[in-house]
């Protein structure tokens, strides 16, 4: 996987997986009969979502390998560490964040995922040198997402809710470190499947007490019928599969790579997120997206570009 195609290749397909979330999550938040001003609702949504997302880690990799996949003891607690960034800190403090703020907003504090991941590796954890090509990517690559986020409308900050969503940026950027250190030793796709059984059912738990099951009954007690109760089932699957793979490729490709030099291709979630939104969703396209994709493209290859065979 350290070969620059592969590598490429792999980035890639996650982007593009986490980039037809956005719509796809659109789409079930209406066959779910999830207002998307309903945060406690999103909340258990997701943690559905990623608990059978790690179910399914879990099984096929055991199926592959012809032995269950099961942590040891000392074990458990980096997992659990693990998915209170990855997983429950990410997406609670993500989704109370875009509740108390705009869109725009929420999309452009959130792209300071790669700043925090890249710093975090680079200055916290000493695992890689933080130079200028990386800083250059950096902030590329955030001038496209601005881009993208571009409406012609004031931003103004709201410390609670353009707060958590920067709490939630500094979650991954923890995840993605830990991702690299832990798997020096352990087996990354053990991790990452328990991490998100364990982070999803605590998302649940969590907002059962606000939400009252009303996800579920309102899918498949007060749907429409059983057509829409079969498109809403299919839809969260989708979902949980695009955790499954696109989180564990990630992880691997942290594993074999620098932090920065996988988290840099980040930024090109929002790039797919619109594209796949105009097909699927009948949302607008522009010129500007054209020049969001050639400044992120610029800042990809500022960091990962190599003179000779060091770099």
């Amino acid at each position: 996987m350290k070969k620059s195609i592969l590598t490429f290749a792999g980035a890639m397909l996650c982007c593009f997986l986490w980039g037809s979330a956005f719509p796809v999550i659109k789409i079930g938040y209406q066959l779910w009969n999830i207002d998307e001003g309903d945060t406690w609702s999103i909340v258990a949504f997701a943690g559905i979502r990623f608990f059978l997302a790690g179910v399914f880690v879990i099984i096929i990799s055991s199926f592959l390998r012809k032995q269950f996949l099961f942590p040891h003891r000392e074990e458990l607690g980096k997992i659990f560490i693990l998915s209170s960034f990855q997983t429950i800190g990410q997406y609670i403090f993500f989704y109370i964040g875009i509740a108390h703020t705009t869109g725009v907003n929420s999309a452009v504090v959130d792209s300071l995922t790669t700043f925090f991941a890249i710093i975090i590796a680079s200055l916290v954890f000493r695992m890689e040198a933080l130079t200028f090509r990386k800083i250059l990517g950096c902030i590329l690559g955030f001038v496209g997402v601005l881009i993208i986020n571009f409406s012609g409308e004031s931003v103004k900050i709201n410390l609670l809710g353009d707060g958590l969503v920067m709490l939630s940026a500094l979650c991954y950027g923890v995840s993605s470190t830990l991702i690299k250190r832990y798997s020096v030793e352990h087996d990354t796709v053990l991790f990452s499947g328990y991490q998100f059984m364990m982070g999803g059912l605590t998302m649940f738990l969590v907002s059962i007490p606000f939400d009252r099951l009303s996800v579920i009954k309102n899918a498949f007690i007060s749907g429409t019928g059983s057509d829409q109760n079969m498109k809403a089932a299919v839809v969260l699957l989708y979902l949980a599969l695009v955790s499954s793979i696109a989180y564990t490729l990630w992880g691997i490709l942290l594993r074999t790579n620098d932090v920065s030099k996988i988290s840099i291709y980040g930024f090109m979630n929002p790039v797919f997120g619109v594209i796949l939104s105009a097909l699927l969703l009948g949302e607008g396209l522009g010129l500007r997206y054209v020049a969001a994709l050639i400044f992120i493209a610029l800042g990809i290859t500022s960091v990962n570009y190599r003179k000779g065979p060091v770099d």
